[in-house]
């Protein structure tokens, strides 16, 4: 009686002993674990901030974002092909007509007007004879808010403009001061070369298709660009330190910081 009253107690002392041993275990794998979290929680910090990619002017939003959302990007980059087609079309044949045909605008106009009211015309007598109601010409007028706000948004880009070239005039800054020079004379080269309706629908053609292709091809175009942006870089530090930094420099500036 006595050897069976105990075996329950050394049973009972040995589960004791196993529970603070798994006990103890279960604790050291679970500390293990909270410190590879604290081990792994900054490196995956750093790792996700080294994921960050390059990207051209400094761009972080998407390329539809950009381009300002809505239907003119859905339109420039294809979203919906067939209209982007049709507009695409559409201002090609403008500059077929007006450009390789050498038509102009009072002319086609004058000659729109003319066979529209000559079929409105012709129409509306032809239907005394067939015994049919005269066709409806629809009143045609242009909304007070539309031309309101068309200029209103004119105004406010020309006077954004002006801005701009005041701030570049003021001397401040002599990169974009260069920079503006050298897109200005690039223009006039083009301006000299082909006419106003040309180099427009050349920008047209260049916005359905430079964006839809950088789209596509975003993470190797940021690359070369990461790449060429670093080698202007050091050229312009070396231009900056050999001749830019010795142009003196006029009063404004020293009266600025007094």
């Amino acid at each position: 009686m006595v050897e069976h009253a105990e075996e329950p107690k050394h049973e009972s002392l040995m589960e004791k002993i196993a529970d603070t041993i798994h006990g103890h275990d279960s604790s050291s794998s679970s500390s293990s674990d909270s410190d590879d979290d604290k081990k792994s929680g900054p490196s995956a910090a750093s790792s996700s901030t080294k994921a960050k990619i390059w990207r051209l002017f400094g761009r972080e939003k998407p390329v539809h974002q950009v381009l300002g959302g809505g239907k003119p990007a859905d339109i420039f980059l294809w979203r919906n092909k067939k209209v982007s087609a049709g507009v695409l079309g559409t201002v090609t044949a403008i500059w077929v007509v007006f450009e390789l045909l050498e038509y102009h605008l009072l002319t086609l106009v004058c000659h729109c007007l003319i066979l529209s009211l000559a079929v409105l015309y012709l129409w509306s007598n032809a239907t005394t004879f067939i015994n049919k109601s005269p066709p409806h010409i629809p009143q045609v007028s242009i909304p007070e808010d539309l031309t309101v706000n068309i200029a209103l948004a004119l105004r406010y880009e020309i006077n954004r403009a002006f801005a701009v070239l005041r701030e570049i005039a003021s001397g401040h800054d002599l990169k974009k001061f260069l920079a503006v020079i050298a897109g200005l004379w690039l223009f006039s080269i083009l301006g000299s070369c082909c006419s106003f309706l040309t180099l427009f629908y050349i920008t047209f053609v260049l916005l359905h298709t430079v964006p839809l292709l950088y789209e596509k091809y975003e993470d190797k175009v940021d690359s070369f660009a990461e790449k060429a942006t670093a080698e202007l870089k050091k050229h312009y530090a070396v231009v900056n330190e050999k001749y830019l930094s010795k142009i003196p420099r006029g009063p404004f500036k020293d009266k600025k910081h007094q």
